[in-house]
């Protein structure tokens, strides 16, 4: 049985329609996001995310998709 990852990601977009962005060491510029932890809904795992990495109190407004990424057993949302 293969055991997937689940990770939450967000789009967050101000009043002027830019789209926030966090570099990452690694990865460089990506959305703010990472893995949801036991017990964690998804939709609070974005919340807590995004308030991790960029110090951002986001709402949720709506969900816009999943990725599968076969490679590595994650799914992503957005």
């Amino acid at each position: 049985m293969t055991k997937y990852y689940i990770t939450g990601g967000a789009v967050v977009v101000d009043n002027e329609r830019n789209i926030l962005l966090k570099k990452d060491p690694t990865r460089g510029w990506e959305l703010p996001g990472g893995h949801v932890e036991n017990e964690e809904s998804i939709s609070s795992c974005v919340i807590r995310e995004v308030k991790e990495e960029t110090g951002i109190d986001i709402e949720i407004l709506k969900f816009c998709g999943i990725s599968q990424d076969i490679k590595s057993n994650m799914c992503h949302t957005f």
